[in-house]
């Protein structure tokens, strides 16, 4: 009969772990990539209402206008500016989870070998207990044959 693995408990931990680890950097990455359509987003809309301001500018504005203009701008730009360092933290962020789920792979791979090694080990006892049983049953039955033959 095979013995169990007895870090099966840590195998079973480390797995749910890394599934975890797993779902969190998928949760990262669709956040930085959000964060990151929202940057493109911005700066196509700055770049739109610049060419407002152009073509506006082309067909003769007052000054308050063109400051108008200006000061949207000048928000837009803020704007951009303010998304830009959430895009490079959620980026530290999903690097940081890269980080601990490549962590929690290596602890999992590494208690999986000692498992499959385990597993190897059972299979190779229990080959040669078979064996073993067939050779005894082989001689059994060899030597109950030569003995009704005498």
């Amino acid at each position: 009969m095979a013995q169990p693995f007895t870090l099966q408990p840590l195998l079973d931990l480390m797995q749910t772990r890394t599934d975890e680890a797993t779902r969190q950097l998928g949760r990262l990455i669709a956040a930085e990539q959000n964060q990151r359509n929202r940057l493109l987003m911005l700066e196509q809309y700055r770049d739109e209402y610049a060419q407002r301001l152009r073509d506006a500018s082309a067909d003769g504005v007052t000054r308050r206008i063109l400051d108008n203009y200006q000061d949207f701008l000048a928000r837009i730009d803020e704007a951009i500016s303010q998304q830009s360092i959430v895009v490079n933290d959620s980026e530290r962020s999903t690097k940081a989870g890269q980080e601990h789920w490549r962590e929690q792979n290596t602890r999992l791979k590494a208690i999986d070998t000692l498992s499959q090694r385990h597993d190897a080990r059972e299979r190779y006892r229990e080959g040669r207990q078979e064996q073993k049983l067939l050779d005894e049953f082989s001689t059994r039955k060899f030597s109950a044959h030569r003995t009704k033959d005498k």
